[in-house]
């Protein structure tokens, strides 16, 4: 089988497309059609090994109506010491690598996966296909494709997936890391994207991939710098130095501060997760280009992704066998945690609903309806526009992320995006509710210098959490908001309580992915630490009253 970049530098583009993007020229039977016959293929690997006995509590299901009505949903425990302990004997095949991910407390400190030979030569050429949408204009196009590109490393390195992405894209193109793959991961991760851009300075900046906030904070520091930014550290290097001259002219040229698309024409940026929807016009005014967002996970890869109208996504099929709890199936499990869940197949789903996602690994996976703990929205079952002819969707929410109020419902994304239309300048944020009381609580720590109205803050947030746009017309049913005194509470965290608390979970040996608390619903621990040192209280509610106070600990109720 040839590389990617073969195919290219050959001219045989037609090839290339189909080989790595022809899943979106599919219809809805031949997607099926697909992820049947890979299933059946699956399910022999699954028969014979100790782990898929296991998994299937020995059933031996050779059909997709047997796999499904006999086999029940998993989560991470079933696998249990298994893949814990690297069990590679009692796999249905023989894993090239294992990928790793946040575990849980109590539990377990981490979770691997394993990939196998096949599962990661076809995600390589997903890969790939996926930094040609990130660049291409219509079908077909990769006609300014380059056959040795560069590469911004920000992404956790292996074994982590983000890791196993960068080394597999490899397998398919010539690539040069900044910096390089081997050095990067012996480095902090605020010191691999401090050395990326010094050397992107000099060598250029092709793509992007990894987290937005990234892209957001550097460009803010390009811009905030720029009328400061001296030329002497750049002497010794006359590409960097040119390239430097070069954007402060063009900004000085459109009459505003300098940014990173005066520096670096990117020809794609490439993104995943709640951060990217958040910023992602804020990144094409920095960088001058658009994100393309694609749904991936440590246990199956990359599952959508988005094309090049940078609107809803579209689902992969070979890699992974798709299957759709109903949010009213996953409200009755979280009712009742013995329940069992129904499914839908992609060919069943609807347009405007919320489903959560399971999946079952291709080619040798371990994975077995595994619930991943993701909620998507299929926003239509059709791109008209772009002519594809499958089911788009976005990423919703995590399952566990949901703030629920019983009148209003909030996830990270609603917060996040209401947090960012207040304009102040922050470093991290907190939200959570306690026990019986109608009241969001969000905890926010602001930059140094900052001359945000605390005041302000507060009600732009409940401002913007209360509007009833079309997108979130089944979270808000504002008469009943009202009835209760649903109310917004912003604590003001004095400055340095995040970077603290990183400090703190460095000290105590905890995992990479354990070090930065999450947005929503964090445990009480993690509450206490940051409230430690509170600077000011402020409440709204739909009244409008407001309530500015001095804070300890003590006067602010933990979950």
């Amino acid at each position: 089988m040839p590389r990617a970049v073969d195919l290219l530098r050959q001219g045989r583009n037609e090839e290339l497309w189909q080989m790595c993007c022809g899943f979106l020229s599919l219809n809805i039977n031949e997607f099926m059609d697909i992820q049947k016959r890979l299933l059946v293929q699956q399910l022999e690997l699954l028969n014979k090994c100790a782990l898929g006995k296991k998994i299937m509590h020995g059933a031996k299901p050779q059909t997709i109506e047997e796999f499904r009505r006999q086999v029940p949903l998993t989560s991470y425990n079933d696998y249990c010491p298994e893949l814990i302990e690297k069990k590679e004997e009692n796999l249905p095949e023989k894993p090239v690598s294992w990928v790793r991910t946040s575990g849980r407390s109590g539990d377990y400190p981490c979770k691997w996966t394993p990939i196998t030979t096949t599962y990661a030569e076809e995600l390589s050429k997903v890969l790939y296909g996926i930094g040609m949408l990130s660049r291409c204009k219509g079908w077909g196009d990769i006609d300014n494709t380059q056959d040795n590109i560069s590469i911004l490393y920000s992404v956790a390195p292996r074994p982590y997936v983000s890791g196993l992405f960068a080394e597999l894209l490899k397998t398919q193109t010539s690539l040069r890391y900044l910096p390089p793959l081997e050095k990067a991961e012996a480095l902090s991760f605020e010191e691999r994207i401090e050395l990326g851009f010094e050397q992107a300075m000099s060598e250029g900046l092709d793509y992007f991939f990894g987290l937005s906030l990234v892209l957001v904070k550097v460009g803010d520091k390009i811009r905030e710098s720029s009328n400061s930014a001296s030329l002497r550290p750049f002497l010794k290097s006359p590409k960097a130095l040119w390239r430097l001259t070069r954007g402060k002219i063009r900004s000085r040229l459109a009459g505003r501060p300098m940014l990173p698309k005066d520096l670096w024409k990117i020809k794609g940026i490439i993104s995943s997760g709640v951060d990217s929807i958040v910023y992602k016009d804020k990144i094409q005014e920095l960088w001058g280009k658009k994100p393309l967002d694609i749904y991936a996970c440590s246990e199956g890869g990359v599952i959508a992704t988005q094309t090049w109208d940078y609107e809803g996504m579209t689902f992969i099929p070979h890699l992974n066998f798709l299957e759709f709890i109903p949010e009213d199936e996953q409200i009755k499990f979280q009712i009742d945690r013995s329940y069992q869940p129904r499914t839908l197949l992609l060919d069943e789903v609807k347009a405007g609903e919320n489903y959560e996602m399971v999946i079952t690994n291709f080619h040798g996976g371990v994975m077995t309806r595994y619930r991943v703990g993701d909620m998507v929205r299929i926003q239509s079952l059709h791109n008209e526009k772009l002519g594809i002819d499958l089911p788009q969707i976005v990423f919703e929410r995590r399952v566990d992320d949901l703030l629920d109020f019983f009148v209003v419902r909030f996830t990270e994304k609603t917060i996040w995006q209401a947090i960012e239309s207040t304009c102040i300048v922050y470093e991290d944020w907190i939200a959570y509710k306690n026990p019986g009381e109608p009241t969001l609580r969000i905890l926010i720590e602001l930059k140094e210098d900052s001359t945000a109205d605390k005041d302000e803050i507060a009600e732009t947030i409940y401002t913007q959490l209360m509007q009833s746009e079309d997108e979130k017309a089944d979270l808000l049913d504002e008469e009943f908001v009202n009835s209760v005194n649903f109310r917004v509470d912003v604590t003001i965290i004095r400055r340095g309580s995040f970077a603290n608390y990183l400090r703190q979970m460095q000290s105590e040996g905890a995992d990479l992915a354990h070090l930065k608390p999450p947005h929503v619903n964090p445990q009480s621990s993690v509450i206490s630490m940051l409230l430690a040192e509170t600077e000011e209280t402020m409440i709204v509610t739909k009244s409008g009253t407001k309530v500015s106070k001095k804070s300890s600990v003590e006067q602010v109720p933990i979950v």
